[in-house]
């Protein structure tokens, strides 16, 4: 029986620049000074096709996907979907990724001079739950799979949550070297560092065994796999540890070259053994910011099981995922005010910048009585179902109190909404006509009982 597999890396940090919401007349003024013909070709938006959830059935990019049970993707989500701003000429993102590949091209070539990454960013965010999940070994039950962690089409059909729901029809379809971006949704708590759609870039390499050991003393001795060996806190089975040693060595050493290059060779970084489902062994990245260390990515050598079903037989496999959102409110990347006129000096200058609004928040509580049966509610539904009503004016959601009557054992919560425009002063009449629509649909289709 012949070894084969691969050894992956993957990171997705959730520290990569945001942009300074910059007034509008300047960005066009410091337009006109890089790009004499001025912003209106830059400022031209990709068209979206339509999505629509119908009573029967969600249509997204075309597509007619049958709705059941599971069916919890909402209008304002698919707002999103299609829009691409990794893809919009000049748009903050769009920089990004192409400062990302200009990197990857300048440091690894090929033979003949040529950039050794091929570039994927066009590939469809709908995804059936085999690529998502058990493609990447994550088991039935797991609970990255829940329904209040995701937003599903129906049971078998997604909107992917990571990039790397694609490795394995890459990787199938016979290549070696590929950088992969795009955009991924996750229901999840509202705050600035958190949003539903963000994007993520990861990088792909097959080795072979003379790729990994060429530069090795005696490396024709050495090799990528092993018989009958076991599974320690440094490697997997079927690995060698001189592979795993080497491999993790080019990760980290590639992933550092990578952080400094977006964000300055004095960064203060660190690496921290961690878990994942699909790797072994597995690393966080941490970078000093503001005085503390905050987690950028996540790597590791990928489980060989996965490149079982590959037809690679002589190789091992690495990949990198790279999440492109960070230190500024989220929202800001699909403000219909950001557009995608902002250059790449503006970049630069707002790398590590955590702006926020000049303009004053507001609050308002909530509190309600949880249902009797509180197995069908979810803080995520909630979250969910005040994002879908206030939109990007909520800046953040926090549960203040979990209380539990000491005689009836009716469970009621509370959570503190902000309310923040990026560009005017919000009044306390408009905000509380929000958020009294959120307090109706919440005891409509949560089944709450309020405590207002």
């Amino acid at each position: 029986m012949q070894l084969h597999g691969r050894v992956i890396m993957i990171f997705a940090p959730s520290v990569l620049p945001y942009l300074h919401p910059w007034p509008r007349p300047l960005l066009c003024r410091l337009l006109a000074e890089f790009w004499p013909n001025g912003c209106a070709a830059s400022c031209r938006r990709l068209s979206t096709p339509k999505s629509v959830i119908g009573q029967d059935s969600v249509q997204v990019l075309d597509h007619s996907y049958p709705r059941d049970d599971f069916t919890n993707v909402t209008p304002k989500i698919l707002e999103k979907v299609g829009r691409n701003l990794h893809n919009q000429s000049h748009h903050p993102l769009w920089l990004i990724k192409e400062r990302i590949k200009a990197h990857f091209y300048s440091s690894y070539v090929g033979r003949w001079g040529t950039p050794l990454f091929s570039v994927h960013d066009n590939l469809s965010p709908v995804v059936t739950t085999e690529q998502n999940f058990d493609s990447l070994l994550i088991p039935p039950g797991h609970p990255s799979r829940k329904r209040g962690d995701n937003y599903y089409l129906n049971r078998t059909t997604m909107l992917r949550a990571h990039t790397s729901a694609h490795q394995r029809e890459l990787v199938r379809s016979g290549l070696d070297a590929f950088l992969l971006a795009g955009d991924v949704y996750r229901r999840d708590e509202i705050d600035a560092s958190h949003y539903p759609v963000f994007h993520q870039m990861e990088g792909v390499r097959l080795f072979s065994n003379h790729e990994l050991f060429s530069r090795v003393q005696n490396g024709g001795e050495l090799s990528l796999f092993e018989r009958r060996g076991r599974r320690t806190p440094e490697k997997q089975e079927t690995h060698t540890l001189e592979a795993v040693k080497l491999v993790e060595f080019d990760l980290k050493r590639t992933l550092t070259q990578l952080v400094s290059h977006l964000f300055g060779a004095d960064l203060e970084i660190r690496w921290v053994d961690c878990y994942f489902p699909f790797t072994h062994p597995s690393f966080e990245m941490e970078v000093r910011f503001q005085g503390d260390w905050m987690e950028v990515l996540g790597c590791g050598v990928m489980e060989q099981e996965l490149t079982n079903v590959f037809p690679v037989s002589f190789k091992t496999f690495r990949s990198a995922a790279l999440g492109l959102y960070g230190l500024c409110p989220l929202r800001l990347t699909f403000s219909e005010d950001l557009g995608d006129i902002l250059t790449e000096q503006i970049v630069n200058y707002c790398l590590f910048v955590q702006p926020l609004s000049k303009y004053p928040p507001l609050h308002n509580d909530i509190s309600f009585w949880l249902p009797d049966s509180r197995e069908g509610f979810t803080e995520n539904d909630f979250y969910e179902l005040v994002r879908s009503i206030g939109g990007d004016l909520v800046e953040k959601v926090s549960l203040l109190d979990d209380f539990t009557h000491p005689k009836s054992g009716r469970r009621s919560q509370c959570y503190r909404i902000i309310y923040r425009h990026m560009e005017r002063t919000l009044t306390q009449q408009e905000v509380r006509l929000v958020h009294q629509q959120i307090e109706h649909a919440a005891e409509s289709e949560l089944g709450v009982q309020g405590r207002y």
